[in-house]
């Protein structure tokens, strides 16, 4: 048998323009066959490391060794001839572009000089089926939610003839279900012989799947380490240099006679013009967490967009401390009170290329605190609030300046998770997955803040893949499952295997067979 490794990262440092150094003198070594972790906070060079290990970027010093031969990578294609896919965090896709024609893009099946679409899609149809991934291979990818992008993601590098696969958060957007599926294709296919590489934050994940697991921090190799000899607790603890805090999510519960928000009725149609939202009726009152939970591409995004102003109403109304606002236009529904973090970060909710100072204005210009003279921005003001969110929410590298593109996607998320929660006039916060893609020690930062927020008389309404967050943050949980609202429960009373059945179309005794009443 051979033992010799796979892949081999020696002495990896890389360096960038302002003084930042993802990563100094780290090592990997991966054998075939196995599934290997990579752990560490938020800048802690994980993605960088994949990215090298991808050729997608060429390492200040080290060496990348390929079936025991010295490599010099000029582009991630020269990896992928060698046999490495990879996942990114961000997706890789043409948002015009079909589903079939984004995976089989580079690899087309062709016919007497043309390619083939039918067997591209019956290819597609087949992956999809195969590996638990459901798609329409017709559909448009601009058109999909964030959630089934994904999964034509991990199905793109799963149609290529690979031996190694990277993936960076392969299920941040995924429900436990679909986790646990994933898990499963995946541990068949280590089985057949594919050796994969990892980057997660869920430590259950990495315990599931993982055989070894690289802790990073600060861009340091900080441990080698058997990822079933390891508690998750003492996994966090390597991640961030102390034990993980208690934690203390549900807040005291609290008088929440007065709704803040309403949504009334709501019918909203997707791209296609397809019913996205069909009677979608809830109140969110004060100082209360209402949770949305379900399937990635059963109206939550739909959702989230109507209420901020960002699609049309077919019918229905939408209220604010009792002003309706389905009329008020973007720009006028933030000022009324309404907070937003977006579900994606890059698309929705930061210009890549603009510093952190510029990112955290974004939508806020017209703030007393920020207009000077209601003509110019008060810098000085802008610089000292950068810096207290840069402190409040960890955000690294620490400097004002940085263009966000710069930031890992965890630190990325922090941009817009203080920009929004530091608005100082929101009365209702509209929050889609704050916890992305960030790590153990941002969660609970993240956390403590919204908690801080509901107790202070705020309603919130969080959408989350992650069905611990919502069991532990919210009030009351509503399961929308294609376009209605087809249960309600209350964290105290339900667990992560009943919505789990609620969100793929299961019902309980509970449920009534109507959805269409207002649910308060």
């Amino acid at each position: 048998m051979n033992t010799s490794p796979l892949l081999e990262l020696q002495g990896i440092t890389c360096r960038f323009p302002g003084g930042v150094v993802a990563n100094q003198s780290v090592d990997l070594s991966v054998k075939s066959g196995q599934v290997y972790a990579i752990l560490g906070e938020n800048g802690a060079g994980k993605s960088t490391l994949m990215k090298v290990a991808f050729g997608m970027l060429q390492p200040t010093e080290g060496a990348v060794l390929w079936k025991g031969q010295t490599m010099s990578f000029r582009s991630s294609a020269d990896a992928m001839k060698q046999g490495i896919g990879m996942v990114h965090q961000h997706f890789m896709l043409i948002p015009r572009f079909t589903v079939w024609e984004n995976i089989v893009l580079g690899c087309e099946p062709h016919n007497m000089g043309s390619i083939d679409e039918e067997t591209a899609r019956e290819k597609v149809r087949n992956l999809s089926k195969t590996y638990g991934l459901k798609v329409d291979p017709d559909a448009v990818v601009e058109d999909l939610s964030v959630g089934e992008q994904q999964r034509v993601e991990i199905l793109k590098a799963l149609y290529r003839d690979i031996e190694l696969l990277i993936l960076d958060e392969p299920t941040a957007v995924l429900t436990p279900q679909e986790t646990e599926e994933l898990i499963g294709t995946l541990k068949q296919l280590v089985s057949n012989g594919l050796t994969i590489l990892f980057i997660s934050h869920k430590l259950r994940e990495v315990r599931s799947l993982a055989h070894r697991v690289l802790v990073l921090r600060k861009g340091k190799y900080v441990a080698d380490v058997s990822a079933d000899e390891h508690s998750e607790e003492e996994l966090a603890a390597l991640m961030v240099g102390r034990p993980p805090s208690p934690v203390k999510l549900m807040a005291e519960e609290e008088d929440t006679s007065e709704v803040v928000l309403s949504l009334n009725n709501l019918q909203v149609q997707d791209n296609r013009g397809l019913a996205a939202l069909s009677g979608v009726s809830l109140d969110v009152h004060r100082g209360e967490i209402v949770g949305i939970a379900g399937v990635e591409g059963n109206g939550q995004g739909e959702l989230l967009e109507a209420i901020t102003g960002l699609r049309k109403l077919q019918s229905g109304n939408i209220y604010l401390e009792g002003q309706a606002i389905e009329k008020l236009s973007v720009q006028e529904r933030f000022p009324a009170g309404l907070a937003h973090i977006p579900q994606d970060r890059q698309l929705q909710g930061l210009v890549l290329d603009l510093p952190i100072t510029e990112n955290i204005l974004l939508g806020r210009h017209q703030e007393e605190q920020f207009a000077e003279g209601g003509f110019w921005i008060d810098t000085s003001s802008l610089r000292a609030h950068t810096e207290q969110a840069i402190h409040d929410f960890g955000i690294e590298p620490d400097n004002p300046d940085l263009p966000v593109r710069s930031l890992s996607g965890g630190n990325q998320q922090k941009v817009v998770v203080a920009r929004e929660l530091m608005r100082p006039n929101a009365k209702a916060y509209i929050v889609a997955h704050p916890t992305r893609g960030v790590d153990i020690g941002a969660i609970e930062a993240i956390h403590a803040q919204l908690l801080q927020r509901r107790e202070q008389g705020a309603a919130i309404l969080l959408v989350s893949s992650e069905l611990p967050e919502l069991l532990a943050l919210c009030d009351r949980i509503a399961v929308l499952y294609e376009g209605q609202i087809v249960a309600m429960r209350s964290p105290k009373s339900t667990n992560e295997a009943e919505l789990g059945l609620l969100m793929t179309g299961g019902h309980s005794e509970e449920d009534s067979p109507s959805n269409q009443d207002v649910i308060h």
